[in-house]
């Protein structure tokens, strides 16, 4: 008799305040949204291997709507690192999942002195959907080449990851872009002749 008294003392306030129930019923959609998952492969990645896995594991900590992790073996993967001789390029994303981005880590960027995990969530963030902002600083990740060589900094800054999680909220838009734009990333700090 005392627990059904219990049960029905906690039961008559909730019954008689319904901004309770509502409070409920709207943070609820927070801890169900669905995390995406993307798959990569970096087989064909060499010396890149370490600053890939930095890189991910940057962006893993960042953001909370889209999760990386290696594709499992013989499977397909959502995108692919490979390293080229050129100078890195990506393409532009978001990609989702049973996508085909591919980022080409490029020899040339880290001939000229940047930080090569640096580059690899440089161009992850590419993948994510976010676009060059060459003119900002070393502490914005996209801002990539800008800053110079001695700007080490390899993770993507909170404007960035609330970009990033906006990409993949609520699993992504239910029209998903079909971009097969590619970004080419010259991280240089020559100026080509005749540019002003």
């Amino acid at each position: 008799m005392i627990k059904q008294l219990a049960a029905l003392t906690a039961l008559i306030p909730a019954m008689l305040s319904p901004t309770i129930g509502v409070a409920a019923a709207h943070s609820a959609p927070h801890a169900t949204s669905a995390v995406v998952t993307l798959t990569y492969d970096a087989s064909g990645a060499g010396q890149w291997a370490d600053p890939i896995k930095q890189a991910v594991q940057n962006w893993n900590a960042a953001v909370h709507n889209v999760h990386l992790e290696p594709a499992s073996s013989g499977a397909s993967a959502d995108y692919v690192y490979t390293a080229t001789s050129g100078w890195p390029q990506t393409t532009l994303g978001p990609i989702f999942p049973g996508g085909s981005g591919e980022v080409q880590l490029g020899q040339q960027a880290v001939d000229e002195g940047y930080d090569t995990t640096r580059i690899a969530a440089h161009e992850t963030g590419h993948i994510l959907g976010l676009p060059d902002d060459y003119s900002g600083p070393c502490s914005e990740l996209m801002s990539g080449h800008g800053p110079g060589t001695s700007c080490t900094n390899a993770k993507p800054n909170a404007a960035e990851a609330a970009q990033v999680d906006k990409n993949y909220a609520a699993g992504g838009p239910a029209v998903r872009p079909h971009r097969h734009q590619v970004v080419i990333d010259i991280w240089s700090n020559r100026v080509p002749a005749g540019a002003h």
